[in-house]
């Protein structure tokens, strides 16, 4: 997939394009993405989406921000998985919040993009305060040469899915109720780094990967699988969080595989989160922290029937 950062410069064709900020890569969006390669395949043109980042909420009011559910590396790795060719990605800073609906139009769709067909969300809103929604994003489309669809919400057992929807189910630990609105297993992805080695110490050594995700969308213990080592994933149990029995202070994951001893220090690897087993705690000392995690791994050998 082509990666362009900012609108400065035209792509150079028409495009069908997707606009959406796309954290997580829900159902939902799926469904929007599988109208845009429909679409771009019928007029034989590149399937394309644009993004923002930040996420426009992180803008405007950074200190209640939701936490992201993907980084932009992870989301730019979804959206190809799905089909998308091409992804603009819009830096969101002063200068385009300035803009008021009409410069967005023409300023971004047109000159920069070539639009020929937009695909939204059916609650799409853009430009300078929110001003511009589906119905002026028709009527431009109409002035100026490109046509629009509005894709309606999906639900899920009466539910729309979304990507609040998303954070409430990792955040209550119902990983199940998450994979079903993301139609996949929620995963996190990093390169294995050296860290201080305590997971050896307590006779369960552990992949270390410093995420990006701060705030975190969830946190505590899990059964996971890793992917990225192998022809198949890995099973394991990781931690996920601050591990304050340590004084740690940045967010986290630590992965222990399963009978498994390679050195895969700088690896990119995704952990897939399948099952929560409990919530992160501070243990008095490093004995009980010890009987815990093994105790935290038969439990995951025992979701696995390993």
């Amino acid at each position: 997939m082509r990666v362009f950062r900012g609108h400065s410069r035209p792509l150079p064709a028409p495009v069908v394009l997707a606009i959406g900020n796309f954290d997580g890569v829900h159902l939902g969006h799926a469904a929007l993405l599988d109208r845009l390669r429909q679409e771009a395949e019928r007029r034989a043109l590149v399937p394309t989406v644009l993004t923002f980042e930040p996420h426009p909420r992180e803008f405007f009011a950074p200190e209640s921000a939701p936490a992201r559910l993907s980084t932009l590396r992870e989301k730019l790795e979804l959206l190809g998985d799905a089909g998308v060719r091409q992804t603009m990605i819009c830096p969101f800073n002063a200068a385009f919040a300035a803009l008021t609906a009409e410069d967005f139009v023409q300023q971004v769709l047109l000159r920069s993009l070539g639009v020929r067909h937009v695909i939204v969300g059916e609650d799409f809103r853009f430009g300078r305060s929110r001003a511009g929604d589906t119905v002026m994003l028709r009527e431009a489309g109409e002035r100026l040469g490109f046509s629009v669809d509005a894709v309606g919400s999906v639900l899920l057992d009466g539910e729309r899915v979304s990507s609040s929807s998303v954070r409430a189910a990792l955040a209550a630990g119902e990983m199940m109720h998450a994979s079903r609105l993301l139609g996949r297993h929620y995963a996190m992805d990093g390169q294995v780094s050296h860290g201080q080695k305590l997971g050896r110490q307590l006779g369960f050594a552990t992949a270390n990967i410093r995420i990006r995700h701060n705030p975190l969308p969830l946190s505590g213990i899990f059964a996971v699988e890793v992917a990225g080592l192998g022809e198949r994933p890995l099973p394991g149990v990781a931690n996920l969080g601050i591990r304050p029995t340590v004084g740690g202070t940045r967010p986290l994951l630590e992965v222990h595989l399963f009978d498994f001893d390679r050195d895969i220090y700088g690896a990119h690897i995704s952990v897939r989160f399948l099952h929560k087993l409990r919530d992160e705690q501070r243990f008095p000392n490093f004995d009980a922290l010890k009987a815990q995690i093994a105790a935290d791994a038969a439990a995951a050998r025992a979701f696995f029937k390993l």
